[in-house]
């Protein structure tokens, strides 16, 4: 029987995960397939006693079970617990374990940067914003701030992981050289239009980086492309978070290049 993985979530929607996952382990050989499980809150207990007795060998986890699950797990990476979620699940023998990858999908994109932005703005105050902070401390950028339309989310993130907090409406005054999106302003839908960040107050040479990957060009990064900033769409961050998953599962790296270009399609059509 193949061994299971597969992602919790409520509602789940249209994830590209599956197709990820599955199509990695069809690269390399691998007896596994990878599932979609919707799972309302009141069925995650139950859900997690069958993760043990079936075996079910990894999960991505999202929405809204992020923080829920740490309370069914063995084990809870650092990492994981500094951020306060989970979204993945993985066993360590016998120990079943709780790491959160998304901080190594919002790092990953920027280590080639030579050199590293020395500033850098996240906007929002969610699970992704707090991905993208840590990420930015572990890189060592000197000056991480954090805005949100609430204030007061934003004031909690900030005093969390010791960075600051702007007022939504003085997120522009500085001279930014990383701006990351993390708020759903830009997604595919009814906010497909609108931007957090005004086309005239991007500096030169910025990092721009949005984590919404559908579009794959969002208003936010066309506007900053124009503006001469170097762009980071949401698809590496997506893209870099599940190599991480693959590997905690597998012990083994599916072809980046090759993953990239299904996700690629997979949008396109």
């Amino acid at each position: 029987m193949p061994r299971a993985y597969g992602i919790i979530g409520w509602p789940l929607g249209h994830t590209m995960s599956p197709a990820l996952h599955n199509w990695g382990f069809a690269e390399l050989g691998l007896d596994a397939h990878y599932t979609a499980w919707p799972l309302e809150p009141v069925d995650l207990p139950a859900f997690m006693e069958r993760v043990r007795t079936e075996p079910v060998q990894g999960l991505s986890v999202t929405i809204p079970h992020k923080r829920a699950v740490m309370a069914h797990l063995d084990r809870i990476s650092d990492r994981a617990r500094a951020i306060g979620a989970v979204n993945t699940v993985h066993w360590d023998g016998d120990v079943l374990c709780g790491e959160n990858t998304d901080v190594v999908g919002v790092v990953a994109p920027l280590c080639s940067l030579d050199p590293l932005p020395r500033s850098a703005m996240v906007l929002g105050a969610g699970g992704a914003a707090r991905a993208a902070v840590a990420g930015f401390l572990e890189l060592d950028i000197p000056r991480v701030a954090v805005a949100n339309r609430t204030l007061d989310k934003a004031r909690s993130l900030a005093a969390d992981f010791g960075v600051a907090c702007v007022p939504w409406g003085e997120r522009m005054d500085a001279r930014w050289e990383l701006v990351c999106n993390t708020t759903p302003l830009g997604m595919s839908g009814d906010l497909a239009d609108l931007t957090p960040w005004d086309a005239d107050r991007f500096a030169e040479g910025a990092v721009a980086y949005d984590i919404v990957y559908n579009p794959l060009q969002t208003r936010f990064l066309a506007e900053a492309k124009a503006a001469g900033c170097h762009t980071v769409s949401g698809l590496e961050m997506f893209l870099h978070q599940g190599l991480a998953q693959f590997r905690l599962w597998t012990g083994q790296d599916m072809d980046e290049a090759g993953a990239r270009r299904l996700l690629l399609a997979a949008l396109r059509s």
